[in-house]
């Protein structure tokens, strides 16, 4: 049985990764801002009212947590918000930085000293943060957090290698959940194809940027 630290686990993917990770026998400690229903009756450890850009309550989960280890660190939460050029919201831009890449960052500097070798990191990105793949534009905000966040995960396999902990970028797909306006493939579907990828992560493969389905995506 592993133990998975899975933050925005109140809702869609975070949500899904809950479910099936604990209806496999492991044990879930789920963080978020909001509680849901959902999340309630799965009856994992929960910490609710956690963003996390704030620090000092990611440091009380830490030591609520005591010497608990965490085998899988998925850093899950993150917001989505539409800019074209013509409509740039530098509030909006800013808050997408802190949340989908410094606050993984965050998390990750915060929950470190509950890692050990063998211990998996895991970042979920998205395929928008891709430079080579972006043939649309716009999405300023998104996009760049997410190629931040891309960085943040090259750096910390970097990081990590001498602590033997593997680190993995991951793409769920386009996935229905409330941030597409429901549109996508289930998160279901979404969840069981990026547990696949975290179980099959090696040392020798930290720091690859994959799609939930296994295909290597550029950078």
């Amino acid at each position: 049985m592993a133990t998975a630290l899975i933050t925005g686990a109140n809702r869609g993917i975070g949500l899904e990764l809950s479910q099936q990770l604990r209806a496999r026998g492991d044990e879930v400690i789920a963080l978020c801002r909001k509680p849901s229903p959902e999340l309630a009756a799965l009856g994992v450890r929960s910490f609710e009212g956690v963003d996390v850009t704030d620090r000092e309550a990611l440091q009380a989960v830490s030591r609520d947590m005591g010497d608990t280890r965490i085998d899988v660190l998925i850093n899950n939460a993150g917001i989505f918000q539409e800019e074209s050029f013509d409509d740039l919201d530098f509030d909006r831009i800013r808050k997408q930085f802190e949340v989908n890449a410094l606050g993984a960052l965050l998390v990750t500097s915060v929950m470190q000293h509950h890692l050990a070798p063998g211990s998996k990191i895991i970042l979920i990105t998205s395929r928008m943060g891709s430079i080579g793949d972006n043939g649309s534009g716009s999405y300023y905000g998104y996009r760049m957090s997410k190629a931040a966040l891309n960085m943040a995960g090259a750096n910390l396999a970097h990081d990590f290698r001498a602590k033997e902990i593997a680190v993995a970028i991951l793409h769920p797909g386009f996935v229905a959940t409330d941030m597409t306006g429901r549109n996508g493939i289930p998160a279901a579907e979404a969840a069981k194809g990026l547990l696949e990828r975290i179980d099959e992560l090696r040392l020798q493969d930290s720091g690859g940027f994959w799609h939930s389905n296994g295909e290597q995506l550029p950078w």
